[in-house]
């Protein structure tokens, strides 16, 4: 992208995105636009002074042809003002002119530079084709005393072509200039939406956080809120560890919100609250189950693991979630019901856990929202490169079982 401060060195094809030919609105002349145009009307004033004085030794010319020929001449310079706006139009009229009035030829030079910058190839060939044979006839009806014949015809048209292609030349170059710079602007768009993109899928792993950590600790103050409206009559210490429990698990639902809060207000602040408290891994899988069972459930838990802290952490953290989710859902869908939970893996062979609930006793009221949080274990697992596979049994429970990978 250019800077700026120094798009007045450029011209308006360049300091705008797109060739002022090939929009509509009239472009705005920056500076090197102005010193181009006086230097082209210069040009072509200098070119048509040197064609008069070389026609001055012609036998049949002054009077009224040396005067048609000098203002013919000077019209043309003039017209060069609007070769940007209407280059095909000058050019033609001036290829018609310059035919009669050998003065012209520089002006005309200048609008076929002109004319191959600013228009597409079509317009540029007819009107090049119609300058190639004004060179030829201006030879012959308008000779130059100073040259054969053939040699003034060759040269108008080497001349003619040379501007021509020059003109397609800087054409291409700023169309090529143009099109490096819509692609850094596509680029530029492009990296913001990946930006954004990751910023949403940041987000959604953070729902997805919040729902796998909330439902649990809810799940646990539904379950002992509704033990006491239920028992009212309970022992007194039953009463007291219900209570307990649902104080330890209000506590944490609220340093979780805290902390997902605090991630969605200043996002570069979430990573420092997240280390300020330790995530859970699989060495935390036997305070997840004891806290389960503190619950009510029937847990079974099959740790096949020697060594639970040597796990990955992000491969424990993902098998911990696994297993939180998959108590969370026995405990909604088959309260009362054992549920096993089986780990084993090591080293190079992967990380496998698996949960698994009976049917339930009788018909169980349908949750609203089921299955959500299967998804959200399925794409946590995808994120983990590993795979989970969720399903009813022939028995009639459920089962949650996920690979994860664990390197060696």
């Amino acid at each position: 992208m250019t800077r700026p401060e120094y798009r007045w060195l450029l011209p308006s094809a360049m300091a705008d995105p797109d060739l002022p030919g090939d929009r509509g609105g009239r472009p705005r002349r920056t500076v090197r636009d102005w010193i181009v145009d006086i230097t082209a009307l210069l040009l072509a004033a200098v070119i048509g002074l040197l064609a008069a004085e070389a026609l001055r030794t012609a036998p049949d010319y002054g009077g009224s042809v040396a005067l048609f020929d000098q203002l013919a001449g000077a019209a043309a310079c003039c017209a060069l003002w609007v070769r940007r706006r209407r280059p095909v139009g000058l050019a033609a009229t001036l290829v018609v002119v310059g035919t009669v009035a050998p003065v012209a030829s520089g002006a005309t030079l200048v609008a076929l530079f002109s004319l191959a910058v600013h228009r597409p190839f079509r317009p540029v060939a007819a009107v090049g084709a119609a300058a190639l044979l004004s060179a030829v006839i201006q030879a012959v009806l308008r000779p130059d005393p100073t040259m054969p014949l053939l040699v003034s015809a060759l040269t108008g048209v080497l001349v003619t072509v040379l501007a021509i292609v020059l003109g397609m030349l800087v054409r291409s170059r700023r169309r090529l200039y143009v099109a490096l710079r819509e692609r850094a602007r596509r680029a530029e768009t492009e990296a913001e939406l990946r930006a954004q993109q990751a910023q949403r899928m940041a987000r959604e792993a953070i729902a997805r956080e919040m729902h796998d950590v909330l439902a649990h600790r809810l799940t646990l103050l539904s379950v002992h809120a509704g033990a006491l409206e239920f028992r009212p009559d309970a022992p007194p210490a039953q009463v007291a560890r219900a209570a307990g429990v649902i104080r330890d698990s209000a506590h944490e639902a609220l340093q979780d919100l805290r902390e997902i809060i605090g991630v969605l207000r200043a996002p570069d602040e979430g990573k420092g609250g997240a280390e300020n408290r330790p995530q859970p891994t699989l060495a935390s899988l036997d305070a997840l189950v004891a806290e389960s069972r503190e619950a009510g459930m029937k847990v079974i838990l099959d740790s096949r693991v020697a060594e639970p802290a040597t796990v990955p952490a992000h491969t424990g953290r993902t098998a911990y979630r696994i297993a939180q989710e998959a108590l969370t859902n026995a405990r909604k869908h088959a309260p009362g019901t054992e549920v096993t939970v089986r780990v084993e893996g090591s080293p190079g062979e992967g990380l496998s856990i698996e949960v698994r609930n009976l049917a339930p006793a009788g018909h169980v009221p349908e949750v609203p929202g089921s299955g959500q949080g299967l998804i959200g274990l399925t794409e946590r697992a995808t994120l983990a490169g590993g795979r989970l596979e969720h399903g009813t049994t022939p028995d009639g429970g459920f089962r949650v079982a996920a690979w994860l990978p664990w390197a060696a």
